[in-house]
């Protein structure tokens, strides 16, 4: 077997590429892990200590990443600033129909949460500097060759471009992957027509922990509870969903005007709106990789599908994505298999389908039932949504959608050696 100079390199040093190094630095201490990321990375530059920002953007996370978190050794300390989810209410506007889940009624402490993506990667590389991880930053992959036994990669920097040779290359970089376009993947594409804005925003009363799903003529808009975990306060992360007309009408308004026209399409739920954050917003589509392997490289993340943040299922699909690889590399160095041979990377291709594929219809369906406005349609879904509410096998259903425990997933037990799988059944 050739001596390569690393074993895993992942291209992407994001919330993805981290994650699946620290998963790998617990499960399989043993290999060789490089990250190569474009942002320089300064240990020294780590604060203390978090404070969190009004208008940090922040993350969704089923029921199910905490799971994985917790036996990534990560939960104790991200939950400091995770604010729970402890209710869901979903509405169609204008119409009768709504359904509401409630933890207690799963006997958990919440459904979800949310967290502060600089938290998260805070997070991270405080737990990733204890390991034996190897950073390359900054640093880029510009190119990659296949080699009988692994792959060749072309790393560039501020210093010029050098070679590394591993077993397999991760593509961590994102929905608009450049190394993804450069290699050729072919990626399937499909507009929604829609811009998804992001800000927080304050409410004259309180979330209680309540995240809001309303589904509007105009496209679906979510309130997330966000602020503190211990006390329910009058912050809610906004996304909201609007063609671009609308978008750069909404944008030329004073933050006043910002206000009345979010209560005007959201209603009183939360009382008045009295103040909306720094607004950024992004263009959505949805993006799959059909065959995301090939000899010696695996897309993951955003990089293999990138989801409409209508049910919040994006990164969390993810995540269970990067734990069925780290189970697929786990069984393969059992087996002394090559870890980026094309049988290696179809299993895990196999084993990761039916939930992507489960999990992309469910957000691209919502979006297509809530979209159409035909009479027939409006009182079938006003009648679904009644019927989610009243029917404990579809409310349950339901929630484990929500609460991310469709699927598979991997589990990292105490030892940080050992994975195995369990099937939850829907």
């Amino acid at each position: 077997m050739i001596k390569h100079d690393t074993d895993i390199i992942i291209a992407g040093g994001g919330l993805a590429g981290a994650t699946l190094a620290l998963a790998l630095a617990r499960t399989l201490p043993q290999l060789r892990v490089t990250v190569v990321e474009t942002f320089p990375l300064s240990p020294e530059a780590l604060p203390d200590s978090y404070q969190p920002s009004y208008d940090a953007r922040s993350t969704a996370l089923a029921w199910g990443s905490r799971l994985i978190f917790e036996e990534l050794g990560l939960w104790q300390r991200l939950s400091e600033h995770a604010t729970p989810i402890r209710h869901i209410h979903v509405s169609d506007r204008g119409h009768f129909g709504a359904t509401r889940l409630d933890a207690a009624d799963h006997q958990q402490e919440a459904l979800g949460y949310v967290a502060d993506n600089r938290w998260m990667g805070l997070c991270l590389m405080r737990e990733l500097l204890q390991t034996s991880v190897v950073w390359e930053a900054p640093a880029e992959v510009t190119d990659m060759q296949p080699l009988p036994d692994g792959v060749r990669v072309t790393l560039g920097s501020k210093n010029g471009e050098r070679e590394l040779t591993g077993q397999c290359l991760v593509v961590a970089d994102g929905g608009r992957s450049g190394l993804r376009e450069k290699l050729g993947f072919r990626v399937d594409e499909q507009a929604y027509d829609q811009h998804a804005l992001i800000a927080n925003v304050s409410t004259s009363s309180s979330h209680n922990y309540t995240a809001y799903e309303r589904f509007t003529d105009a496209g679906p808009m979510a309130l997330l509870p966000h602020g503190s975990p211990r006390r329910a306060g009058n912050t809610a992360a906004l996304v909201w969903t609007l063609d671009s007309g609308a978008l750069d009408d909404l944008l030329s308004l004073s933050n006043e005007d910002k206000c009345q026209r979010l209560q005007q399409r959201f209603g009183w739920r939360l009382g008045r709106f009295t103040r909306i954050g720094e607004c950024s917003h992004y263009p959505l589509t949805l993006k799959t990789v059909d065959e995301s392997v090939r000899p010696g490289v695996v897309l993951v993340g955003n990089a293999a599908h990138t989801l409409h943040p209508v049910a919040g299922q994006g990164f969390n699909l993810a995540l269970r994505g990067l734990m069925a690889l780290v189970e697929q590399f786990r069984m393969a160095t059992e087996q002394q298999q090559p870890l980026g041979s094309l049988q290696v990377l179809k299993a895990y291709q196999a084993r990761h389908r039916q939930d992507w594929q489960q999990t992309v219809r469910f957000s691209d369906s919502l979006i297509r039932l809530f979209g159409t406005h035909l009479p027939v349609v409006t009182t079938a879904r006003d009648a679904g949504l009644m019927g989610l509410d009243l029917l404990p096998g579809a409310k349950r259903w339901f929630a484990r959608k929500a609460m991310g425990l469709g699927g598979r997933r991997a589990d990292i037990r105490a030892s940080g050696t050992a994975i195995t799988e369990h099937n939850n059944h829907e």
